[in-house]
């Protein structure tokens, strides 16, 4: 490790805290069976943490032990072995490797065994693979499943009835199952002191995302951003931890504001600021710090992304309601981004395009992720229709490292920049 990189650790006390709270929850999982803790699995977008925590469940995110392995390199391997048990190529990167790490005795990223669940809770917000994913895990750990059926968003908007819906599975399907599983009586005053929580820490999310918006952005909004969501889209919205995390954060950039100083990154301190992009789509996981070294090392930041809406779209007004308590949920499982038809989500690009001053957009086009890669094309030629800036396709997987081809993503990524440049000088001349 660079000594650049071991200052930029000791420098970030927001990073240490999030890795203490990762570390913590694994420790958790880790100790389950021996606690007595009963442990649910679930996904990121739609998630019910503030509903869960009311039963004293442990929460196990599938998707996150894939991440996990991907920046650790070890998804590789567990991917060939799904794939040696029949799993197609084409199928989620994430799915083969949850599959091939439970084939391999289900020791998880931080080298420890994940227990089984008690309850499977699939909160459904777009992603058919989910559905699918989660009838292979309840074929083998042979445990009760709870699904709560989102409504897809297809007319770019949630309905009174849509939400009704949502809140009638909650109250007859999703929490009887968690009392069952857990053992507790649901109490809706904590479920309302978890959201009252929760609405705190958004706040403050919501900040640290639109501070992008300064010149130059404190904040890389996509390779730095999946740090950020890191505890408000999984096992820790809803806690104490999670608003003390965000506020910690928050002066952390605000401090950078004040300096003028640019995003922190791997290698410590950005390059100036050269370009300014909005990314579509999710990073490729195994080879995280080099993708994003491609970025810093040319001035380009990313000051909006998709990806970090895809466990809730807070930077259009959204926040849990202790008031209005399932009524919430219902609503945050509706709205989060895999749930948006696509006319919505061009529109969200093209805001972004506008409020971060961007000069283009990049779409990074993942191979077994359908949520995503579905009418990317499409994408790509509305935006440069409606701004008349530049877009751009690259190509990877998520966790699979086989898709991910060093040059081909440089290469497109210096002819993108050097796009942009071309875009620039022709409007200076014509301004001339």
């Amino acid at each position: 490790m660079s000594g650049s990189r071991t200052a930029e650790i000791v420098k970030e006390a927001s990073m240490l805290k999030q890795k203490t709270m990762i570390a913590a929850n694994y420790d958790l999982l880790a100790g389950a069976q021996a606690t007595g803790r009963r442990v649910v699995s679930t996904f990121v977008p739609g998630n019910l943490n503030e509903l869960i925590m009311c039963f004293d469940m442990v929460n196990n995110l599938p998707e996150i032990n894939a991440i996990q392995n991907g920046m650790r390199k070890k998804s590789g391997p567990l991917i060939q072995e799904a794939e040696k048990r029949g799993h197609s190529e084409d199928v989620c990167a994430y799915v083969k490797a949850d599959l091939g790490m439970i084939a391999r005795g289900n020791i998880g990223p931080d080298g420890r065994a994940l227990p089984p669940p008690d309850l499977l809770l699939l909160s459904y917000t777009g992603c058919f693979t989910f559905m699918k994913w989660f009838e292979l895990l309840r074929q083998h750990y042979k445990c009760e499943t709870a699904m709560l059926h989102v409504p897809y968003e297809g007319e770019g908007h949630a309905t009174k009835a849509m939400i009704a819906y949502v809140v009638k599975q909650l109250r007859e399907e999703v929490i009887p199952k968690l009392e069952r599983a857990s053992g507790t009586k649901f109490d809706i005053d904590r479920l309302r002191e978890n959201l009252r929580e929760s609405a705190r820490a958004e706040e403050d999310f919501v900040w640290v995302l639109e501070s992008a918006k300064h010149r130059p952005s404190p904040i890389d909004a996509y390779f730095g951003g999946v740090y950020y969501i890191g505890p408000i889209f999984t096992a820790f919205r809803g806690t104490a931890d999670a608003t003390d995390y965000y506020r910690l954060l928050r002066s952390e950039i605000a401090q950078r504001i004040e300096a003028g100083a640019g995003p922190i990154t791997p290698d410590g301190k950005a390059h100036p600021e050269r370009y300014r992009l909005v990314v579509e789509g999710p990073p490729s996981w195994p080879s995280f710090h080099e993708f994003w070294k491609m970025f810093y090392d040319e001035g380009a930041v990313v000051v909006a992304s998709t990806y970090t809406k895809v466990g809730g779209l807070y930077d259009l007004g959204f926040r849990h309601d202790p008031d209005r308590p399932l009524e919430s949920l219902a609503e945050y499982c509706l709205g989060c981004y895999t749930n948006r038809n696509l006319p919505s989500r061009i529109d969200l690009i093209e805001q972004y395009m506008a409020d971060y001053q961007a000069d283009g957009l990049l779409i990074n086009s993942i191979k077994s992720c359908n949520s995503f890669s579905a009418g990317q094309l499409l994408m790509l030629r509305e935006i440069e229709r409606r701004t008349g800036k530049p877009a751009a396709f690259i190509e990877t997987d998520l966790v699979d490292p086989r898709y991910f081809s060093p040059a081909n993503v440089r290469n497109r990524l210096e002819s993108y920049l050097q796009m942009i440049e071309q875009k620039r000088g022709a409007i200076a001349a014509a301004a001339a």
